[in-house]
């Protein structure tokens, strides 16, 4: 079996964030979400967890929750299949919620744009040349 990988996130609205997800395309997992979390199938291997603040506390006992709106605390990427298709997730975002957090990196091999969810947390949506990769 394929390591996965589970992004989990604190989020203030779970219902809020798994709609703006779900306008992005992802799938929600019913089977591992309920009140306190919930399942965001990005692909076969990976997947966001969004989980209410006052779960995700839980976690560590170390470390308190960063506070998104003055502290960056990861920033988070996808690949796309082309660079209309980072263009159409990013607009998607945009439109369901999320702010642009910087502009569009063009290197013509390598094209991205980002942005922050409601939750403040950083997205990057990715392309890049397969050819490029090749060589």
């Amino acid at each position: 079996m394929a390591r996965m990988i589970f992004v989990n996130l604190p989020v203030k609205d779970l219902q809020r964030s798994i709609d703006f997800f779900r306008g992005l395309g992802f799938e929600l997992n019913e089977q591992f979400t309920n009140d306190q979390a919930g399942y965001m199938i990005v692909n076969d291997q990976a997947a966001v967890m969004l989980v209410t603040e006052p779960f995700f506390s839980t976690f560590s006992d170390v470390k308190a929750i960063a506070d998104t709106s003055t502290t960056y605390e990861v920033s988070n990427a996808i690949s796309a299949e082309s660079r209309e298709r980072v263009d159409e997730l990013v607009d998607k975002a945009l439109a369901t919620g999320a702010t642009a957090s910087k502009p569009p990196s063009d290197e013509g091999f390598m094209y991205s744009r980002s942005f922050q969810d409601p939750d403040g947390h950083l997205w990057d949506i990715h392309w890049m040349d397969p050819s490029a990769i090749e060589g």
